[in-house]
């Protein structure tokens, strides 16, 4: 048995063809096109990518996005607030924060800043309340991608043992949320957690955003598991994930591979969430 390779572009590819037909929608009832505004610090490689193909599918859309550049010793006292000022700005339908920020500003201020309805990221407290308890509306991006994607390969999670190797408040810990919700049976691991093997050997679905290379090798997962991979790690070979690919693809019945799988509905997702954050300052004020 070789495992089906997920093809993470084509699901994009979708997402993004429904987006635009709604994005149309929306703009000729309310006569007003969908503004999103990034706040960049400093300069990182990943980030530039990740912003470049993002901007590149909200032109695809058809929504305005906009990147305000700080340098990386910018204070955080400016940066909360720029977007206090973006918040009281009608013309700004949602707001995206580039992380990793650097040391000396708190990621966690930030979420609590930014209005919980033009939250494209979901990480404002209401929004990551409401998807604990279920009620979920703006979902952190990357979390919604592992979904979607689970959903679009009619993968079930009732009753199934899904293993999480990530702990963050921007993956891991909403990721199970979603998942419990779902009624799956949920393990966390991170890197204190005492021999990982142990855990992941049992998971019919493995969940790995580590960010280390080779992390999980075909010892580390049963027959018939299916793999989400999250990392992303550059390296001299080009981007890799934690997954040893070529070790686990005859032990695992479907892979996301690195890159081309969750990244490219990783950016689906933040334009899926910038619809609603667009209709809910359209329609609050409405």
């Amino acid at each position: 048995m070789t495992a089906t390779i997920v093809n993470g572009r084509q699901i994009a590819k979708e997402i993004r063809k429904n987006i635009n037909y709604d994005i149309g929608r929306l703009k000729k009832k309310y006569q007003t096109t969908p503004v999103i505004t990034t706040i960049a610090i400093g300069q990182n490689p990943s980030s530039e990518l990740y912003l470049k193909l993002r901007n590149a599918a909200c032109d695809e859309v058809g929504i305005l996005s906009k990147i305000l550049h700080f340098k990386d010793d910018v204070s955080e006292k400016t940066i909360l607030q720029t977007i206090k000022c973006l918040n009281d700005d009608p013309a700004v339908h949602g707001i995206f924060v580039q992380y990793p920020t650097p040391s000396h500003i708190s990621p966690t201020r930030l979420m609590r800043t930014v209005a919980a309805k033009k939250d494209v990221e979901g990480f404002n407290p209401e929004n990551l309340g409401r998807t604990l308890i279920g009620d979920e509306d703006l979902v952190p991006c990357t979390p919604l991608s592992v979904l979607t994607i689970l959903e679009h390969e009619q993968v079930p999670l009732k009753a199934k043992d899904i293993v999480i190797v990530n702990h963050s408040n921007i993956v891991g810990k909403p990721l199970a949320a979603l998942l419990l919700n779902r009624n799956a049976t949920v393990a966390v691991c991170h890197v204190f957690t005492q021999n990982l093997k142990r855990y992941t050997l049992q998971a019919d679905i493995l969940i790995t955003g580590a960010g280390v290379t080779n992390l999980i090798t075909r010892d580390y997962i049963k027959n018939n598991a299916i793999i989400i991979d999250v990392g992303i790690i550059e390296t001299l070979k080009g981007i890799r994930g934690d997954v040893d690919s070529e070790s686990v693809k005859e032990n695992a019945s479907l892979i996301t591979p690195v890159p081309g799988g969750v990244g490219p509905v990783t950016i689906a997702c933040a334009l899926s969430n910038m619809v609603k954050t667009y209709r809910h300052c359209i329609e609050l004020s409405a």
